[in-house]
């Protein structure tokens, strides 16, 4: 059975650094899946931050763009995130997503916390 685990998640102080992973297991095909970052604030929707295709293209939500970075790892079927400059305002449970055509796989999510 395909499983997501995000890992990386903490408490830091604006302006700081931390690195999310995302491990799957049980999939077949990672290279083909679209792997995606999304993260849910209290009392907000889930929104998507950033995403990378197949082929690495990435795109990012205004909001992160110049401070997120989103990278793979075929070989060991892991995804990052690299959050520098974090704000306040990026406190949330950020969630992993692989999905392919009408597959769609979540992790459980971890929690940042953003605060001095």
């Amino acid at each position: 059975q395909v499983q997501l685990v995000e890992s990386g998640g903490g408490l830091v102080q604006p302006g700081g650094s931390l690195r999310l992973s995302c491990t799957a297991s049980g999939m077949r095909g990672f290279t083909s899946m679209y792997m995606a970052w999304y993260r849910q604030a209290p009392t907000k929707q889930r929104e998507l931050v950033a995403r990378i295709a197949p082929n690495n293209f990435k795109d990012y939500t205004d909001s992160v763009k110049g401070r997120f970075t989103v990278s793979r790892d075929n070989t060991k079927k892991e995804m990052y995130l690299q959050m520098n400059s974090l704000e306040t305002e990026d406190t949330a449970v950020y969630y992993c997503n692989a999905a392919r055509g009408e597959l769609s796989f979540w992790g459980q999510g971890t929690q940042v916390t953003v605060s001095s």
